[in-house]
């Protein structure tokens, strides 16, 4: 992952007509730094890092314990949000927002990511890398691929087959396609793993392969088959569900690029991204991603420390005349849904019969 840092004054050009030296994000860099932003929260870690374990932990405890029933159900949903606060965990491993060293952080987002909830950590820490490094970008950005939707009117005109089928209606298939993402991200972790390139392919495959043999293994010998089967589409469709909707409104909807279509790093991250207005709880929720322009801006800056960020980032922005994007909870898939739903428009044009 890209990690954001001060710059020292001494390397940087002078900015004619300002006296002062350095690109627009580098001047916001020092004053995030100044403000003591970037520094290490290992107490903060240290807590989340316990109640997530102790939550997980719990959880299974639970299931146990409550044995053969249908209220296992609610144990269902409850593992649901516990596997996707442990993939905001392992967002933040991945960013090396928790510990100094790289070691470290890749054996604690092998544990969290592969062995806790059965995701390839490398192969979406390899993902998200070059998420970060191109947002919105058409040609770098994986997460606006028109496998299935289609992000761009570009697109709409481009795609073919079954992503051409689904854009004519995808912001009303949107939702209903979450529930599948869990089971996405465990099929893209082994098609990942398959390939002989991947790094660590032996202890990311063996640490998959205890995942799920301990998943399996407990679903069906303490429920009936029924229940069993259930129980898992039940918790991978919740867990898909939360994921999907913690990510999706941070730049869905905003400015796409393509080509040669080039920005500067600040630009480039600022106009690209939607923060999510709440409070503290909405924080917890996302794990921090309705901070996203200064997530993006900032991608090693602890999750407690964005919320200090924003209003520097947001004040400097403002200064510049780059537009800084702020919506509420629904504004924010509303706007996100709209834009799916504009995009499909052209796909349903041409599928209307013409009158007589």
């Amino acid at each position: 992952m890209t990690n954001s840092t001060a710059i020292d004054d001494a390397d940087l050009p002078v900015v004619p007509g300002t006296g002062e030296r350095g690109s627009d994000f580098a001047r916001l860099s020092r004053r995030i730094a100044q403000a003591g932003l970037l520094d290490r929260r290992p107490g903060y870690y240290a807590v989340r890092l316990t109640l997530v374990t102790a939550a997980f932990v719990g959880g299974w405890a639970a299931f146990f314990a409550l044995g053969d029933s249908w209220y296992q159900m609610l144990v269902a949903v409850f593992l649901a949000v516990v596997f996707a606060q442990v993939g905001l965990v392992a967002h933040d491993l991945a960013h090396r927002q928790v510990f100094r060293s790289r070691r470290s952080s890749e054996i604690a987002g092998l544990v969290a990511g592969n062995l806790a909830i059965g995701m390839s950590y490398g192969w979406w820490m390899e993902k998200h890398t070059r998420h970060h490094a191109n947002p919105n970008h058409e040609d770098h950005d994986p997460d606006v691929a028109p496998d299935v939707l289609i992000w761009s009117h570009e697109q709409a005109a481009e795609s073919k087959g079954l992503p051409r089928f689904m854009g004519k209606w995808q912001a009303f298939l949107f939702f209903p396609l979450l529930t599948l993402e869990g089971f996405n991200l465990h099929v893209s972790s082994v098609r990942a793993l398959l390939r002989p390139e991947t790094k660590h392919r032996a202890v990311e495959s063996s640490l998959l392969v205890v995942h799920a043999v301990l998943y399996l293994v407990a679903l069906f010998a303490v429920l009936s088959p029924g229940k069993a089967v259930v129980f898992l589409l039940l918790h991978q469709a919740v867990f898909g569900v939360y994921l999907g909707c913690t990510f999706a409104p941070n730049h869905k909807g905003m400015p796409m690029f393509r080509g040669e279509d080039k920005l500067d790093f600040l630009r480039r991250q600022v106009l690209t991204s939607r923060n999510v207005r709440g409070g503290h709880v909405l924080d917890v929720v996302l794990g921090g991603l309705n901070y996203q322009i200064e997530h993006h801006l900032f991608p090693s800056m602890p999750m407690p420390n964005l919320r200090r960020a924003q209003p520097i980032v947001k004040a400097y922005c403002e200064e510049l005349g780059v537009d800084y994007l702020e919506s509420g909870v629904i504004s924010s898939y509303a706007q996100a849904l709209r834009h799916l739903h504009d995009v499909g428009e052209s796909l349903r044009a041409r599928s209307t019969p013409v009158p007589g």
